[in-house]
């Protein structure tokens, strides 16, 4: 068991910036974009990295990372499998957060939302552009189903590779993508002695408010 003093020590303190009012955008799409940005520029890895977390109908909760694939001013989108456990959730409860971590910025984007399954073609024109690899792996995998072991899914690989030997790779029928419309969005900024920066937008008519929290 590790030591758990070590734990209890470890901190850095937050010094490469802050975040204040006037610093804000009109609307927090525009401003997750700037930010974005600036991820990616800063060489973050996969900096479309998010946490998407779901309950099921009875409130017991689970996350998991996903890729963000688009977002504009309707929401946030993501692919995966409509009969994974995240996609039961879903269906049964679309309330849910994601999570973007950047920490080498020291900073958090926080969504949260309702999500809505995309028109099918949609999820059609994005799973034409993956890399076949992936496109065959959506067919071998039925995600979150239990399996005997890693030879299942080898077989099942090699099946879908020799099944689409000589052709394009169509979507599968439970695979789909979700459109997370934002309802509140945080903005974190770390700050020293842990008095961190947490400017959030709501939801409010046709427009945003905007609100700052205690760290």
């Amino acid at each position: 068991m590790s030591d758990l003093s070590d734990l209890a020590a470890a901190r850095e303190e937050y010094t490469r910036g802050g975040l204040v009012e006037s610093d804000l955008l009109p609307d927090p799409v525009a401003m997750f974009a700037r930010w974005y940005d600036e991820a990616r520029e800063a060489g973050i890895h996969e900096p479309n990295a998010m946490v998407v977390a779901s309950a099921s109908a009875d409130g017991v909760p689970s996350a998991r990372f996903v890729l963000l694939k688009g977002f504009s001013d309707d929401g946030f989108v993501f692919f995966t499998n409509t009969a994974s456990r995240k996609g039961e959730e879903l269906a049964a409860n679309p309330a849910c957060a994601l999570l973007f971590p950047w920490h080498p910025l020291e900073r958090q984007v926080r969504v949260d939302g309702t999500a809505s399954l995309l028109p099918r073609d949609a999820v059609d024109a994005y799973f034409d552009v993956r890399p076949r690899r992936s496109q065959l792996g959506a067919w071998a995998s039925h995600q979150s189903r239990v399996v005997d072991g890693r030879g299942e899914l080898d077989r099942a690989y090699a099946e879908a590779e020799a099944r689409y030997a000589d052709g394009d790779v169509p979507t599968p029928e439970e695979w789909g993508g979700y459109l997370v419309r934002p309802e509140a969005v945080e903005f974190w900024q770390g700050r020293p002695g842990r008095m961190h920066d947490r400017l959030v937008y709501h939801r409010s008519g046709d427009g945003w408010r905007t609100e700052r929290l205690a760290p």
